[in-house]
């Protein structure tokens, strides 16, 4: 007899509902749930691969260690714990009990657990190091930093107001593949066909004429890059025409004039050169946003991954500000989300990292700066690595370097559901349960959704026997760290956790019994929330609760003081850089091309490329070639090209088209499964090549720390005909 499951999809952003079919233990049929509040029946096609992604042989169903060959080979959980214990332990004795010895890395699908999420943090707790590394700061930081020295927390991110907008910009995002980054908006191209419906407009800022730019009403190629450069100067627009119109804002606004003699100089006929976007379009790109009756300027991971991600994320929304429509119906909104976690203050260059002398954000180390930590002797060496989803040497800049560096530690310990390109080189390897044996509970998406919702899933299907739930493998490693052993008694440290939560949120923690685990603290954040909710409530609601649209919370959400800061010395002092770059030869005047990254709809992480249902069809993994520069360097479209940056090269075919701006090329991140020993039968078979191989971990955007992913300079040369997926060599750094 078959049963229905509701549950929301922990694949990307999106948070979209599913209606799972469950037929004698076995998924077979996933749909879009119709009743979800948030989604209404949207499905793109990650969701409907959870059932292959559950049912995939090659995902690991029992820990892993390495063996005296060298090999990866099966072992108990009660063995495994053991060799992490042992392993830690002997790398703090010898790096005299320093905890600086023992590195952790989280990788992108950790934000979609519930149980990293709250445990992961109690894990790095207990680690006590400060060599924190993460995704984070690989993609997004730039825009979290803005929005912390501008509003006062790492969470205090402003998101479209998509369903009230009347006039939309995007700059350097692809909302209809991306299905929203710091955006949680299911449907993004229904959201975007009601804006043109109700007579809005929707104009893309891209260097590629993407998806989103398609359905755009308006698409402005921007050299790469120079997204600073552009906005700086409809800054200048709006102060020099008085457009300047902040409204209520200009009560809580310390900056306005700092702003406006920064932006002076940046005129937009000295920008249209870098640009490549003529004076007369900026003016009226500013004109336009500065006239509709409700805008929003978004930008993310175009604008981030670059050598100004700090300047423009802060520039998208002082354009919010100076137009008044930041925290207004219509503009840019702070969600209110359903779990209360207390203030979160935003610390900055509380230590540095130990070779490049790089500040800490939020907590953590430039991923860019792992390898040399582990490489190079000294006190404070990274000695042993701990990774929870993560796969930086395929997600990190110079990838062959960190997957060099990886083979010189002392001990390294994973929890994944794969042996990858990062994992190949553990000494353990700890499985969780598939995303179908979990429950979910998206905390830190809410946290940016254009809509207040919450919705919890329970388990779809029962674990393993003998496997345990992830927040239990999470609290076992906290145990170890803690200097407890393998052994520790789970429900005290469990119970520990959940009365700490409780203190600090002011929760009664009898009320939370008899739950235990994620649920007990999950329960408490969102009693301690703003809608006076209990997990009780969406438990009865599977379909999940809709908490109303974005209202406005300022100055409530900026914290004592109650200011916007405008003009931050930090972002301020980087202008320098800004003027520096107005007075450079252009982006790929001395005939390298630019190289971007790109997002498929089918793709989000590495291991999506294991599932067939989103590796089928067309050859994704290419290098996209303007037609004009294809004919000048002799490409011809399917034919494979040799790609190469100052710091390595790769091959893979070329895709002639008129999607990029000449003087450009684009490669999807992610790619590059060729590697030894990596357990991706569908994966190795589409194996592609690793865009990372050709970024410089030496390139870093200074204010943040974030690497450098768009913009790089590269040169292309054919390779001749070939059914090769791509491979990947290193070139040698110049001297």
């Amino acid at each position: 007899m078959s049963a229905t499951a509701i549950r929301t999809c922990p694949l990307c952003e999106a948070t979209c509902g599913l209606e799972l079919t469950i037929d004698g233990g076995r998924v077979t049929r996933i749909r879009g749930d119709a009743d979800d509040v948030f989604s209404h029946g949207f499905l793109c096609p990650k969701g409907v691969s959870l059932q292959q992604l559950h049912e995939d042989h090659d995902r690991l169903r029992t820990p892993m260690r390495r063996t005296a060959d060298g090999t990866l080979r099966p072992c108990s959980w009660d063995e495994a714990f053991a060799l992490v214990d042992a392993g830690l332990r002997g790398v703090l004795e010898r790096a005299g009990g320093d905890r600086d010895a023992i590195a952790a890395y989280l990788g992108n699908p950790s934000a979609h657990s519930l149980s990293a999420m709250i445990y992961g943090r109690v894990l790095l707790k207990a680690l006590g190091t400060k060599n924190v590394f993460s995704a984070s700061t690989v993609d997004q930081y730039p825009k979290q930093l803005a929005s912390a020295l501008m509003f006062g927390g790492p969470l205090s991110v402003a998101v479209p107001d998509l369903d009230r907008t009347d006039h939309l910009l995007i700059l350097g995002a692809n909302p209809l593949t991306s299905n929203g980054s710091l955006m949680t908006a299911p449907d993004v191209r229904g959201r975007l066909r009601a804006i043109q419906a109700r007579g809005g407009r929707v104009v893309v800022v891209d260097p590629r004429r993407t998806r989103t730019a398609q359905a755009a009403d308006e698409h402005v190629p921007i050299r790469p890059g120079t997204d600073a450069l552009l906005l700086m100067a409809m800054v200048a627009t709006l102060f020099q025409e008085g457009l300047v119109a902040p409204g209520r804002l200009e009560a809580m606004c310390d900056g306005i004039d700092a702003v406006a003699a920064l932006a002076a100089p940046f005129a937009p006929e000295l920008v249209a050169v870098p640009t490549g976007i003529d004076a007369a379009t900026i003016r009226r790109l500013a004109r336009e946003l500065a006239a509709a009756d409700r805008a929003v300027v978004y930008g993310r991971m175009g604008t981030t991954t670059q050598a100004f991600g700090t300047t423009a994320s802060w520039l998208v929304d002082v354009l919010n500000v100076l137009t008044g429509n930041l925290d207004r119906e219509g503009g840019a909104m702070f969600t209110r989300p359903a779990t209360g976690d207390g203030p979160r203050r935003a610390h900055i260059g509380r230590w540095h990292s130990r070779v490049r002398g790089r500040p800490e954000v939020f907590g953590e180390l430039p991923a860019a700066c792992l390898a040399e930590e582990i490489e190079t002797p000294g006190d404070g060496q990274v000695r042993a690595l701990i990774t929870l989803a993560g796969n930086p040497v395929v997600s990190t800049p110079n990838a062959g370097r960190l997957g060099e560096a990886l083979e010189s530690l002392e001990f390294m310990v994973a929890v994944d559901l794969y042996v990858t390109e990062t994992t190949r080189h553990a000494d353990v390897i700890l499985p969780a349960p598939s995303p179908l044996e979990r429950s979910h509970y998206d905390i830190a998406l809410y946290g940016f959704a254009v809509r207040n919702v919450a919705n919890y899933s329970p388990p779809a299907l029962p674990r393993p026997e003998g496997m345990p739930d992830e927040w239990q493998t999470l609290l076992r490693l906290t145990g170890i760290a803690a200097g407890q052993g393998p052994d520790a008694d789970l429900d005290a440290l469990d119970d520990f956790v959940a009365a700490a939560t409780a203190q600090r949120l002011g929760v009664e923690l009898e009320a939370l019994a008899p739950r235990r685990g994620p649920e007990r603290i999950l329960d408490a954040m969102l009693r301690a929330g703003p809608y006076d909710l209990t997990l009780a409530d969406l438990e009865a609601q599977p379909h999940g609760i809709d908490l109303g649209p974005l209202e406005p919370r300022l100055p409530e959400l900026l914290g004592e003081g109650g200011r916007i800061r405008l003009a931050p010395d930090l972002v301020v002092a980087d202008v320098d850089r800004l003027h520096d770059a107005l007075a450079a030869p252009p982006p790929g005047d001395d005939g390298q091309l630019l190289l971007v990254g790109r997002r498929d709809l089918r793709s989000n992480n590495s291991w999506m490329h294991n599932l067939p249902l989103l590796v089928s069809g067309p050859r994704r993994c290419t290098v996209q070639v303007h037609p004009a520069d294809a004919a000048r360097l002799g490409l011809a479209d399917g034919a494979v090209a040799s790609v190469r940056s100052q710091v390595g090269e790769i091959e893979l075919p070329v895709e002639v088209t008129d999607a990029v701006m000449a003087g450009v090329v684009s490669i999807p991140h992610g790619w590059g499964h060729d590697a030894e020993g990596v357990g991706w039968a569908t994966a190795a078979r589409h194996a592609g090549a690793n865009s990372n191989v050709l970024s410089d971990e030496q390139t870093l955007e200074p204010v943040s720390g974030t690497a450098v992913l768009n913009g790089i300079p590269v040169t292309l040369a054919p390779q001749g005909v070939s059914d090769r997926a791509g491979t990947a060599v290193a070139a040698p750094r110049p001297a």
